[in-house]
């Protein structure tokens, strides 16, 4: 974790390159894809990693973390390999959930991100209910959800903001609006113009907005946030504005997008800023470079390591599960 909110050129150049490997890993995700090595879809979030980088070094370790189906960026954030991940997409028995979750569901439990979830806006509550837990035993830990700007519209996202609120728990929702939900703009569906900030006052929280493609902007709001948590000060909602670089999955082109929104956001890209800020703090370009170089290096051998690992037995395939349907785990 980031002991400073204000990071210091070293700390900032660690931000960068794990931003790097994240993009990178994404671009393989989708080369990957393409050429018929990963089955089913991707959601790819290229373009949000200093969402995810600059939220997850505020954080404890054993802090919770929940993502959506687009969360590859906090699974790497939160400690998993570029091998963990790709292997895990190409069903490989290597992977992160050993091939039974694929890029949807991407684990990191022994770290404490509690999955990736495809149902729109569920896993609000089960945050809710991990920060109702550390309440309960006095850990001081805190739960933190992410979501994206279509599930401000879900029932469960109100749902879980009241609740919450009503018991004054250790959550930090922090919602990605990349301004699409799926491929309808959210600002044609929503009443107010800011559509997880806007509703916080409504719960009586804290709702703030910041640069999502800043990665020290989202550490410093965090940091602030979530020590608010930890004070017993109750939850917050903090809308991270942000843009993907590709569309909603993989079968999507994201031709419905205007080309002069495309350029704009893309001339906004978090490497960018970041590479910005690290010549503002005296960074040689070539010491930049040099992190790029470790990234590209990192991220080409995990891609072939998963190409080369194994599948998956199949006599594996009922571990790790519940499968009797019975309800002897409640006594």
């Amino acid at each position: 974790m980031t002991e400073s909110p204000h990071p210091d050129a070293a700390q900032l150049l660690a931000l960068y390159e794990q931003m790097a490997v994240i993009r990178r890993t994404e671009k393989a995700a989708h080369d990957l894809f393409m050429s018929g090595l990963v089955k089913g879809t991707t959601h790819l979030a290229a373009g949000h990693e200093a969402i995810a980088v600059g939220a997850s070094t505020a954080l404890r370790d054993d802090d919770y973390v929940f993502a959506t189906y687009r969360g590859h960026h906090h699974a790497l954030a939160r400690g998993a390999t570029p091998e963990e991940c790709l292997a895990e997409l190409m069903s490989r028995a290597t992977g992160l959930c050993k091939a039974k979750g694929g890029s949807m569901h991407l684990t990191k439990a022994s770290r404490n991100m509690l999955g990736s979830y495809a149902i729109v806006g569920a896993h609000l509550p089960m945050a809710v209910g991990a920060a109702w837990s550390a309440r309960l035993r006095g850990t001081e830990q805190i739960a933190v959800a992410f979501f994206g700007d279509g599930a401000t519209n879900i029932g469960a996202f109100h749902e879980a903001l009241n609740l919450a609120a009503v018991w004054k728990l250790p959550v930090l929702f922090i919602c990605e609006n990349n301004l699409y939900m799926e491929y309808t703009p959210i600002a044609d569906v929503t009443a107010v113009a800011n559509p997880a900030a806007d509703r916080a006052p409504a719960y009586g929280i804290p709702g703030e907005i910041v640069d999502g493609n800043d990665v020290v902007a989202v550490q410093e709001a965090v940091t602030r946030l979530a020590g608010r948590a930890r004070a017993g000060d109750g939850p917050s909602l903090l809308e991270a504005q942000t843009y993907r670089h590709f569309g909603h999955s993989r079968a999507d082109p994201a031709t419905y997008r205007p080309a002069e929104e495309v350029e704009r956001w893309l001339k906004h890209d978090p490497l960018d800023v970041a590479r910005g800020r690290l010549a503002e703090l005296g960074v040689p370009a070539g010491t930049v470079i040099e992190a790029d170089e470790r990234a590209t290096g990192l991220v080409q051998a995990a891609i072939e390591a998963a190409k080369n690992a194994p599948a998956p037995d199949p006599r594996e395939a009922l571990t790790d599960v519940w499968a009797d349907g019975g309800a002897a785990w409640r006594t």
